[in-house]
This record gives structure tokens, sequence and C-alpha cells, in this order.
């Protein structure tokens, strides 16, 4: 029947001991594996890549930007406005969607991702106001939401549909930017709910409704809160259970959270675009550890994001392995994280490891002597009268 419950602890001179069982040890590392695309305005090139989503191949999936013309700011449907498509390897194997306001045409494509009930792709349309929908092989099925989403407000550079996720059953919850508010369909896109919908700084509240990602664990649903510097998560209805981060640049600290992903142990890797890194954080809201600095300039400079008339790069390019202008989407994926360097034209990346629970590496007990003396500990089965562990001094 295993261990007795009761066991015997000699100390002999002045001495201190403590008997705990042990911690389970969850230490999450980020490392970096490779970057996918380049900056540009070609085929196989990004330039503000927003989401990102990995097929059942292995291929990855970019929301490419939204083409303008410079001199005077007028769209450009011939650049970017499609979802461009990667091999494993990381090279372009072609682009689903293109520019323009027609069935499967984009107008600044941003949120994407698959259904894991029916396998269609959800992909967001920001000018166009609405969902594009595809199947799995990238044939365009409808378009929903229509008009839905929020237009643009003071303040604010973004509008639209910012975030996609699903339930286990596949039904499709939405960001909508500024409205603050999570609009819920079914597969085939008619709406059957609205989570949240006030501006504020109250439990439910929201400022910015960025990425948004439902627990493969709980259900509950995580919110990147972006102008709130914060985490929400609600629980499958909607209502408000814990927020996490606060605005700054110190480890748990936020500035306008982007890309949100939740792992099967309910780790949270958030995209502090900002910042310039990805931070993760255990279920509870507690930071485990970070990964990513800014772009800097030969003089060692950070290296400012682009101004919104210009060239939607930043100047210089600092390409090294960890370095980004802002963090955009993310997608996380067989143990990979995904992460969109937003001004500098390229997905970065990520192993994931650590993410498992495991045991100490000592016993399946922890102890702590301290003092002068001798102990001895003794465990014993029922009916077993040696002892199993012992400890000396």
């Amino acid at each position: 029947m295993g261990l007795v419950k009761n066991f015997s602890i000699g100390i002999l001179g002045t001495g201190l001991m403590v008997l705990a069982t042990a911690a389970q040890a969850k230490a999450v590392t980020l490392t970096y594996d490779r970057s996918i695309g380049e900056p540009g305005f070609g085929p196989g090139q990004l330039f503000v890549p927003q989401g990102i989503a990995v097929d059942s191949q292995g291929n990855t999936l970019i929301a490419n930007g939204r083409g303008i013309n410079p001199t005077d700011g007028t769209p450009n449907y011939n650049l970017g406005n499609k979802i461009e498509k990667f091999s494993p390897s990381g090279q372009y194997i072609g682009a689903i969607g293109s520019g323009g306001t027609g069935p499967g045409q984009f107008d600044e494509p941003t949120t994407v991702d698959f259904n894991p009930v029916t396998g269609d792709l959800y992909a967001g349309d920001v000018y166009n106001n609405r969902i594009n929908q595809f199947d799995s092989q990238g044939n365009f099925i409808r378009s929903f939401a229509n008009g839905e989403f929020t237009p643009l407000v003071e303040g604010r550079f973004f509008f639209g549909p910012s975030g996609v996720t699903f339930d286990k059953t596949g039904n499709v919850y939405v960001g909508d930017f500024n409205g603050e508010r999570i609009l819920k369909f079914t597969p085939d896109g008619q709406q059957i709910g609205v989570i949240g919908g006030t501006n504020g700084t109250a439990p439910g509240q929201f400022q910015g409704v960025a990425g948004v990602r439902i627990s493969p664990v709980s259900g509950n649903i995580f919110v990147a809160d972006q102008y709130n510097n914060r985490v929400q998560v609600l629980d499958p209805n909607g209502n408000p259970l814990l927020a996490f981060g606060s605005a700054g640049s110190e480890p748990g600290q936020l500035l306008q959270p982007i890309g949100i992903e939740v792992d099967d142990q309910e780790n949270v890797y958030v995209a502090d675009s900002i910042n310039s890194r990805v931070q993760v954080f255990d279920k509870n809201g507690n930071f485990l550890t970070s990964f990513g600095q800014p772009a800097l300039d030969a003089s060692g400079n950070p290296v400012p994001p682009p101004a919104l008339t210009g060239p939607p790069f930043g100047n210089p390019l600092d390409l090294t392995p960890g370095r980004f202008n802002w963090t955009g989407g993310t997608a996380l994926k067989d143990g990979k994280l995904y992460v969109g360097d937003f001004f500098q034209g390229r997905v970065q990346v990520l192993n994931v490891e650590g993410t498992k629970q495991v045991p100490e590496p000592s016993s399946a007990l922890s102890l702590a002597l301290l003092g002068l003396g001798a102990a001895t500990i003794t465990l014993r089965k029922r009916g077993q009268q040696k002892p199993v562990f012992s400890l000396e001094k």
C-alpha cells in the first residue's frame, strides 16, 4: 500500500531539519531557431507581418501588410495584401488571396488561424471590415461579419479584426480591436455571442482587444489588452477571472502586448510589442522568462519604429537573431513559437523547452539541514524494518 503515513526523524545535537515534498520544476526556456522571410515587397518578402498560422503539414502562413502608394497613401493592391505561404524549411511556395475588395481578396490582412475542428483558415481583412474564410487548401469559401468591426478611433492606429481563436466545438472568436469586445461565430460565420464591449480598466473591460487565445486545457479565454498593458483571463462564458501585467519594461511588465499564445500547461506567451520581446507567464500570471531585445543601430541605440508616411521598415535593419523592432503576431505549434518582427519584415522562430512538469533532480523528498549534529531519517513500508532512506552527518 505504499509508504506509511508516519515516519521517524532523529536529530542529535543542536540543529534544525525541514522536511518537504519536492516541488514540480517547470523552467520554460526560449532559444532562437531560425527566421522566415525577409524585408521587402517582392515574392517571399514581407512587410509588417501580423497574423501567423502553421498548418498540419508544417507550412507557415503569414499575413503580409497593406500596400499603399508612398506619394498619396492610396491603396496599392499589388503590394502585400496576401497570406504568404512558406514550406517547413522556410522556402516561399505561394500565397492565398490577393489585394482588392472582391471575394477572397484583402485590404490589409491581419489575424490568421486554422479551425482545429474543420481545418478551415480564417483571416481578418481590416479595410474591407470582414473575415475571409478559406478551406485548408486555400480555396475561398465565404466572407462574414461584414461591417461588424468598429472603425478607427482617435488616438489609435489600428482597427478591425485583431485576433482569432476557436473553442473545442469549432466556434470562432474574433477580437474587435476598437469595440473592446470579442465576437463569437459559428464555423460558418453566424454571430452567436459577444464578450465585453466596454472601454475601461476594470475587470472585463478593455482598451484595445489585440491577441485572443482559448486555452486547450480549461477553455478559458486569454486576451492581450493592448492599451491597458496587461493580459486578461476570462472563463468560457466571458466572466473575468484574472488580470496580470502593468506598464513598463521590467520583467513581467508590458508595453502594448499584441500576440498571445497558450500551451497545454497553460503557460502564456505574450508578444510585448514596444519592448521588442516575448514574455512567458504561468497560468496565474507569474513571470517565467523572456526572449528578445530591441534592434540596435551602429551606435548601439535602439532603432525607432518607422514613420507612418515612410517605408514600413526600421532604419537601419538589425537582423541579428533575437533582435526585434516590435514584436507582433504569434503562433505556437509543435514546440515552436513563431513571432512577427513587425518592422523588420520577417518571422523569428523560437524553440520552446521545459514546458512539461518534471520532478526535482535530487529525490522525491527535499531535505534542508541546518546546524550541527547528526540526523537519521527512516521511512518504512508496512512490515519492513530496514531503512529505505537515511541521511547521516
